[in-house]
């Protein structure tokens, strides 16, 4: 049986990307349920099942997130892959890296001997990945409005990595921003940041003033107490992680636009982000365990 330094399995295009970062690096790969890149003419080598790809690598790389509702996130179509069904491939000393991996799951690795890393717990990658999203969406708030950002009015729920971002990101481009969030010390910051600050207690009486409504916060925030006081013409754009941050029932039920934009980085900036957590990979653990 042919071993692999890396098995590649699941992801977004980011996922599909790393194969050729680590190949170029001199590191064989073997992927599963990976994207097919359209265009590219680079040999991949595929396995047929999950069992195939993990028991032949020393190193599993998921996407981020690594599950979805206890599944394996994955764009391509493949079998349902749950925590035990991975886990049951997976062996002692193997390293294993995704995106906001459960502490629970962590643990059941920890147990089994298998060392885990989450992307999402690396300061570097986070906050490119913040910068990635917010021009992620950016663009898709262009993409599905019928007016300018520069001049129009924009509401930031959070003001955590990806709200700071993403706020300065927008008045840079000439939108009237409004950042909405609980703590006191977070509206100061962003009053002296040039941001316009709305105390979370006033979001209901306020949140009609608003165009674009940007959610950062990962809990259902807006719901239809919030969602009526919409005006007609505004579009909400929650990049929260799952399940995101609005009813969403409640907002087709009002005729009220709402995205849920989960992944932004892997659809707009994937090969920059796959050389970045490629990287990641290779310093973590790959130079201990590269092929002779």
């Amino acid at each position: 049986m042919k071993l692999y330094d890396i098995a590649l399995i699941g992801g977004d295009a980011r996922t599909a990307y790393m194969e050729m970062y680590f190949e170029k690096s001199g590191y064989s790969a073997i992927c599963y349920g990976t994207e097919k890149i359209d265009g590219d003419d680079h040999v991949v080598n595929y396995a047929k099942s999950l069992k195939e790809a993990v028991e032949q690598a020393r190193v599993v790389v998921g996407g981020v997130p690594l599950f979805q509702g206890g599944i394996l996130n994955a764009k391509e179509k493949i079998e349902a892959v749950t925590e035990d069904d991975l886990l049951k491939f997976m062996r002692k000393d193997q390293q294993l890296f995704g995106g906001v991996i459960s502490s629970s799951f962590v643990k059941r690795c920890e147990e089994k001997g298998i060392y885990c890393h989450d992307f999402m717990k690396d300061e570097d990658f986070v906050i490119f990945n913040t910068i990635a999203t917010a021009e992620g969406t950016i663009l898709e708030a262009i993409k599905n409005q019928k007016t300018n950002l520069n001049g129009s009015d924009g509401l930031v729920l959070g003001y955590g990595k990806c709200g700071k971002v993403l706020a300065e990101k927008l008045r840079g481009i000439g939108q009237r921003v409004t950042v909405c969030a609980r703590k006191q010390s977070d509206l100061a910051q962003a009053e002296a940041f040039g941001l316009s600050a709305l105390p979370w207690n006033e979001l209901d009486m306020q949140i009609g003033n608003y165009e674009y409504i940007y959610n950062t916060v990962p809990a259902v925030v807006l719901k239809e107490e919030q969602l009526i006081k919409l005006r007609k013409d505004a579009i909400i754009l929650d990049i929260a992680s799952a399940p995101g941050g609005v009813d969403y029932d409640k907002a087709k039920e009002l005729g009220i636009k709402a995205l849920h934009l989960p992944g932004l980085p892997g659809k707009y900036a994937p090969k920059i982000s796959a050389s970045m957590m490629s990287k990641l990979v290779i310093s973590k653990n790959i130079s201990d365990s590269k092929k002779e």
